[in-house]
């Protein structure tokens, strides 16, 4: 910690210092970036009456990010739990739900396997991602089951006219990657194709344990628009697949590597059917294949484990501009197949759920309001309606007030239902969250935000040991608990031709309702800080993660506490000239040694190198 003062000043001194380039300021305001992802509707981040943050392209690339993850937990109020190295398990507990009630969407697709319920966002490379929106709160109106905690959208990147992407980078824990990605478009039509290659060594994932666990991945993206006159179509797809060294049930090294598939594939076509009324369909696809190698002993035959998930859906929205009323409404109707070998327990589901929607937005003034409903019909669980309520005053042009309530729920996954101590007498998780909210645009690139939250969630699954003679392990799972969530949000952004910063702090309690006590893996309080500063052809960045301690479990089933820390990244990137961009990031520059999950180790000190070219 004495180190960081030190650190800071010559940082601070080295961005002041030195000569800057003249530049005109053309930077868009942070606070007017349009979203999609928070009403289903074009909006500004300052109109949306929730709170939404953005991960842009720029900081995307800034960062060199391995996956996703290492992109989320930059995010305050979002813990990000890494069981190890590069593409071992991750998972998200956003405003302190569970990691299973956050729906993360790819180009608006599902990407949460119907087995387990968490995304594999460490196999979703940066480098093919245009931005990310971040909506939290309860949105089980809009999207149906598991958005509890809110929803992320992972938007890849489909550039607009013609030109030619390379990234070629080398790092720490003999970490390779490799990235290509070209487009072009012209009048009413466009297509972009992207591949990127990621390969690392890994490093030791257990503590107490030698040896490392490495990770391949490949992934590419295809898209393409046209119109055919008042027609629009569009099609992508997404595809990433490779291995990651893994540890079995007994958290031994298996020799062997685990596979994954992990794809969406989407068709779109949409137009406007009158002036106010405006249509789109989208079909999709979204696949989740993984399969270990290691014979599972429980299984009789003897097979090796798998669990794999086939979602097909169909997303009908309607938009009707009324003027200062915007009435959107649809349906999603999913048919799901799930199927798994773990521990010897096996199935193989088909789930049907629909959820039909609306939303009504309105604007009188200085006054916003939005109600939206969900009814949802599904398979398994009957039927469930959800809701929204927020409204928004403007003082002023430049603030705004909002106060907000809503519901959700969560349907038990395939695996609470019927895998190794699943039960199918699970009744679905349920919330009820209330928020207030302030925004203030202090000045065109400077903006301010806090809100506070109350979540309540009942019903909650929770696994009960129920050891036998026969098999001292055993488990089912039963809806005992119940949770409070409380906390406030603060942030500020500031972004010009040459700074670029964003501070965020949040403040929580994620109670159990039942005994009291705080419920694992969720900092109680956590604070981010991004700067970049611009200095003629070069640019510097500090980002610092601080969060503070988590109770959790260890590899034994006992109680502990994962000790706070704080993560100091370094980057620099430098244009030289002919296209051609050079990139440094440094990993935790102080080289602490923490842990995000008990047992589990994190990366030290590395240092990770890039060559970037461009031709536009």
């Amino acid at each position: 910690m004495t180190r960081l003062p030190f650190l800071g000043a010559a940082f601070v001194a080295a961005t002041l210092g030195a000569p800057a380039a003249a530049a005109v300021d053309t930077t868009a305001r942070p606070d007017q970036f349009v979203v999609v992802t928070a009403s289903r509707e074009p909006e500004t981040r300052f109109e949306a009456l929730v709170p939404v943050t953005v991960i842009d392209r720029d900081a995307i690339e800034r960062s060199l990010a391995a996956d996703v993850g290492d992109l989320l937990r930059f995010e305050a109020g979002i813990d990000v739990a890494k069981s190890g190295g590069p593409g071992q398990p991750t998972s998200i507990f956003m405003r302190g739900t569970n990691s299973n009630q956050t729906i993360v969407l790819l180009d608006g697709v599902r990407i949460n396997p119907g087995t387990k319920g968490e995304a594999a966002i460490q196999n979703v490379a940066p480098e093919l991602v245009d931005h990310i929106e971040i909506v939290k709160g309860p949105r089980s109106s809009l999207y149906g089951t598991d958005a509890i905690g809110g929803v992320i959208n992972i938007i890849t990147r489909h550039p607009e006219g013609a030109g030619l992407d390379a990234m070629l980078g080398y790092g720490r824990y003999d970490t390779r990657q490799g990235s290509v990605a070209g487009y072009y478009g012209e009048g009413t039509g466009s297509v972009s194709a992207a591949v990127n290659w990621l390969e690392s060594a890994g490093f030791p994932t257990q503590v107490g344990d030698p040896s490392a666990r490495g990770f391949r991945d490949l992934s590419a993206t295809l898209a393409g628009r046209t119109e055919l006159g008042a027609v629009e179509l569009g099609a992508r797809l997404w595809r990433a697949s490779g291995h990651a060294e893994y540890y079995d049930q007994y958290s031994t090294p298996v020799d062997q590597d685990g596979a994954f598939v992990d794809s969406t594939f989407a068709v779109d076509v949409g137009g406007r059917l009158t002036e106010r009324l405006r249509t789109r369909l989208l079909l999709s696809q979204a696949v989740d294949d993984l399969r270990q190698r290691e014979p599972d002993p429980y299984a009789t035959p003897i097979a090796t484990d798998y669990a794999i998930t086939r979602r097909d859906a169909a997303d009908w929205q309607n938009s009707l501009d009324l003027g200062a009323q915007q009435l959107t409404f649809g349906g999603l109707l999913t048919r799901e197949n799930a199927r798994s070998l773990v521990f010897g327990t096996s199935f193989d589901v088909d789930t049907r759920s629909d959820t039909w929607y609306a939303e009504d937005r309105v604007t009188l003034g200085r006054h916003r309001f939005t109600g939206a409903f969900g009814y949802t019909r599904h398979q398994t669980f009957g039927d469930h309606s959800t809701w929204n309520a927020e409204y928004g005053f403007a003082p002023t042009k430049a603030t705004l007030l909002t106060a907000s309530w809503g519901t959700a729920f969560r349907a038990p996954d395939t695996t609470d239902l019927y895998g190794f101590g699943g039960n199918p007498a699970l009744r679905p998780e349920s919330s009820r969250n209330v928020e207030l909210g302030f925004r203030w645009r202090i000045a065109p690139h400077l903006s301010v935000a806090l809100a506070a939250f109350d979540n309540k969630v009942d019903e909650l699954i929770e696994v009960i040991p129920q050891p036998t003679p026969a098999d001292p392990f055993a488990y089912t799972a039963e809806n005992v608990d119940r949770a409070r969530i409380r906390g406030v949000e603060a942030s500020g952004e500031y972004v010009d031709a040459d700074w670029t910063a964003r501070l965020e702090g949040s403040r929580q309690q994620p109670l159990d309702r039942i005994d009291g006590s705080r419920l694992l893996r969720r900092a109680r309080a956590s604070a981010t800080l991004s700067l970049a500063r611009r200095l003629g052809f070069q640019q510097l960045g500090l980002d610092l993660q601080a969060n503070g301690d988590r109770a959790d479990i260890d590899n034994n089933g006992n109680a502990v506490r994962d000790a706070g820390y704080l993560l100091v990244n370094l980057n620099w990137r430098a244009t030289l000239g002919g296209g051609l961009v050079a990139q440094l990031r440094l990993e935790n520059a102080l080289d602490k040694r923490y842990e995000v999950v008990s047992g589990y180790y994190t990366p030290r000190r590395s240092l990770f190198g890039a060559l970037r070219y461009g031709f536009h």
